[in-house]
C-alpha cells in the first residue's frame, strides 16, 4: 500500500470545502492562459512526477490543505464495516483520446493495480464495488495515491494536460485539454513545460534571465534578495525560486512539486 504522508487528513467548513475542490486559497485570483516554464534537477523522478500529475487523475484527491475530495469519484460509502466500498463516478470525464470514462475502464485499471482487493466489479455504468481482503476505513485516502491513477490502456489519462512531448530525464510539454471537467477550478495555464537542468547554477541563471518561471534551487545563494523573485518555502530555506508573475495556492502540498500537482494548481498572473 502507498503511504500517504500528509500534514492533516480532515478539514471542515465551507472554506475547507472550497479549498479541497480547487486547491486554491480564498484570497487568490487565478488567471487563465500562458505557458508555465519549470527547471528541475535530474533527481528523484521530479520530471516524471510532474508529467504524471498533469496527465492523470485519481478517484480521490488530497488538496494542499489536507482535505479529501472526489476527483474522478463523486461519492463513496462503506458497507460490511469498511470491507466493501461502493464508489460513484463523475459523468463528465473523457480520456485524452475523447473516449468517455465509464466504470468498466476504472474496474479494468484498478484490477491490474490494486493488490488490497479481493474483487472489483461494475454495479452500473458509473458505479463500482470494491470488496477488500480486510476492512480499510481509510480506503478513500488510499485511492488518492498516484500509483492508482486511472488510465485507458494503461497510458491514456484524464488530467488537465495532454502530454505532447515527454523525453525521460530531459523535457515535458503538456497542453491544456479543452472543456476539461475541472475547467474553472484547476488547469489555469495553457501549456506547461518542464526541462531538466542538472547544474544548479545554470538553473539559477535560466530563472534570473527569464528563460523559466520556476526553478528548483535548494542550495544556490546567488538569487537571495533578487527583487523580481520569490522563494518557497522561505528565503532562508529555498526549495523553489520563482518569478513574481507566478501565482500559487496559499497552502502547498507536501514535496517539491506540490504533490505532483503543480501543473494544474499554479498559474501565471
Amino acid at each position: 500500500m502507498t503511504r500517504l504522508d500528509r500534514r492533516a487528513l480532515f478539514s471542515s467548513g465551507v472554506a475547507a470545502a472550497l479549498l479541497a475542490a480547487t486547491g486554491v486559497s480564498l484570497e487568490a485570483s487565478p488567471r487563465q492562459g500562458g505557458r508555465l516554464r519549470i527547471a528541475l534537477p535530474r533527481s528523484d523522478d521530479n520530471l516524471a512526477r510532474l508529467a504524471h500529475g498533469a496527465a492523470f487523475d485519481t478517484l480521490t484527491e488530497i488538496a494542499p490543505n489536507g482535505a479529501l475530495t472526489g476527483e474522478l469519484a463523486t461519492g463513496w460509502h462503506a458497507e460490511a464495516r469498511g470491507r466493501v466500498w461502493v464508489i460513484d463516478l463523475r459523468e463528465d470525464v473523457r480520456f485524452h483520446d475523447g473516449t468517455p470514462m465509464r466504470s468498466a475502464d476504472v474496474v479494468a485499471c484498478l484490477t491490474e493495480k490494486f493488490d488490497l482487493s479481493q474483487r472489483i466489479e461494475m454495479t452500473g455504468p458509473m458505479q463500482l464495488r470494491i470488496e477488500l481482503v480486510e476492512a480499510r476505513p481509510d480506503l478513500p485516502f488510499v485511492l488518492a495515491s498516484p500509483d492508482l491513477a486511472i488510465a485507458r490502456f494503461g497510458e491514456i489519462g484524464t488530467g488537465c494536460y495532454r502530454t505532447e512531448r515527454l523525453v525521460p530525464d530531459r523535457q515535458y510539454l503538456g497542453h491544456k485539454v479543452p472543456d476539461h471537467y475541472k475547467a474553472g477550478r484547476a488547469g489555469w495555464v495553457d501549456e506547461v513545460e518542464a526541462v531538466v537542468i542538472p547544474d544548479e547554477t545554470v538553473r539559477a541563471e535560466a530563472l534570473r534571465d527569464g528563460f523559466v518561471d520556476i526553478a528548483a534551487i535548494p542550495k544556490d545563494e546567488t538569487l537571495r534578495g533578487h527583487a523580481d523573485l520569490v522563494f518557497y518555502p522561505s528565503s532562508e530555506n529555498i526549495a523553489l525560486a520563482m518569478r513574481k508573475s507566478v501565482g500559487r495556492p496559499r497552502e502547498i502540498g507536501v514535496g517539491l512539486l506540490d504533490d505532483g500537482r503543480l501543473a494544474e494548481r499554479w498559474w501565471l498572473t
